[in-house]
Formats: C-alpha cells, structure tokens, sequence
C-alpha cells in the first residue's frame, strides 16, 4: 500500500474527538477539493510501499488500540481489505475516514463518511479537475452499502453558512440516516478562520438541531503534517 505517513495522536474530528488514536494515512484520492489539508494525498500524491505487517510493526509501537485509516481516500488502497482483516485480529478498534464516492466491504467498527458538499469543487483552481470532482463528489448508493457495514457517521465540512440548505437536502434524500450522527465542522486551515467561523456554525447548529463538530488538531496543532 502506498502510505503517506503513520503517526501517533488525538483524534481531532466525529464522535470519537479526544481518543488517542494511530492515524495510517493512504496516498491517492479520486475527488480534488480545493481545500483539502493533505494535498501531499491528492494533488501531489506520495508516500512509500509498505507492505501489511510493516505497517502492523509501526502502529504496535504506538500507546493506543484505535487506529483511523484516512487519506486521501483510502476506499482505493487494493489491499485495504486485507489491512482491515488484521488489524480485527490483533485487537483494534478501526475507523475509516471516507468521502463515500464507493464502497467496500471491509472490517471496521466506525465509518466515518464526509460526502462532499458544492462548496468543494475547484472551479478556480484546475476547471478540469472540477468538472471529474463534480461528477464524482455524491454517490448516494455507495453511503448506503458503507451504512449498512457498521456504525458510522456523516462529517460534512461547511465553508458558509448557505451550505447547511444543502446538507439539509442530502439529509432530505436519505431519510434512514440517524441525525444524532450528523456532524458539521467549520472548513478551516488557521485557528483564525477555525475561531471565525466556528462562531456562526455552532449557532446554526443550535437552530437545524444537529451536532457541531470541533477540529480538535486544528486548534492544538495548527495545520501541520502528521498531528
């Protein structure tokens, strides 16, 4: 698998903020949002081949049993599956962080899905790039089948606050979805901005009944790599 970092720390973001966790972050991503924090997973795409048990050695030396498998988009790793099966074996408690664009059937104890909003398609920056994200960005039946592996939540990064109308509208087209596992998180890569507009979203959460979500990392570590 080719693996941009591995690395030790809190979980910043969804239901389980604060829990010490072992990040295995994939390189490659078929989506392109102009925000992204990892674009050394996405734009730039690197990292190095390590193979199951070298990645099982590293995260053995880590004080945790919850490992978060993220990218990038990890759902394109070909042998994520297997990965999943040994980290069941040997005991850890496994999030997958997604953009749900597709589907696999893996072993995981919390799927974390972050369909992409609108507001994340990079018109400006590469119009061709745009036009592949656009068309890729929500598949309705691939959250489904990811739904109905384990528990899971929705993770929905909000820029302004005209976004949670369309939140609201995905909600509207999955009426199965538990909303007590909706989370909105303010789009952010500086504790100004983070501070700036967790202000008018903790508010709008308040109003539409669904729950903030804090960028943990973001306000203790600031937006540097492997934190």
């Amino acid at each position: 698998m080719r693996i941009a970092e591995i690395f030790h720390s809190l979980q910043g973001e969804g239901r389980l903020v604060g829990v010490p966790s072992a990040f295995v972050r994939t390189s490659g991503c078929n989506l392109r949002c102009w925000f992204c924090d990892t674009p050394y997973t996405s734009w730039q795409p690197e990292g190095e081949e390590l193979s199951i048990p070298e990645i099982l050695a590293r995260l053995e030396a880590m004080p945790t049993r919850y490992v978060v498998i993220t990218g990038g988009e990890p759902l394109l790793a070909s042998d994520l599956e297997d990965l999943c099966a040994a980290l069941r074996r040997t005991g850890w408690h496994i999030t997958i962080e997604t953009a749900a664009t597709l589907a696999k059937e893996v072993a995981c104890d919390l799927m974390s899905l972050s369909p992409k909003l609108s507001n994340s398609t990079p018109w400006e920056r590469d119009p061709e790039w745009a036009a592949r994200h656009e068309q890729r960005r929500l598949n309705l039946d691939a959250i489904r089948q990811l739904m109905r592996q384990s528990d899971y939540q929705f993770k929905f990064v909000i820029d302004q606050p005209a976004d949670t109308a369309e939140v609201l509208d995905f909600l509207s087209r999955l009426p199965e979805i538990d909303r007590s596992k909706v989370l909105l998180m303010p789009q952010a890569r500086s504790r100004l901005e983070l501070d700036a507009k967790s202000a008018w979203l903790s508010e709008e959460c308040k109003r539409l009944g669904l729950r903030f979500g804090p960028r943990l990392h973001l306000e203790l570590y600031g937006p540097r790599r492997g934190a």
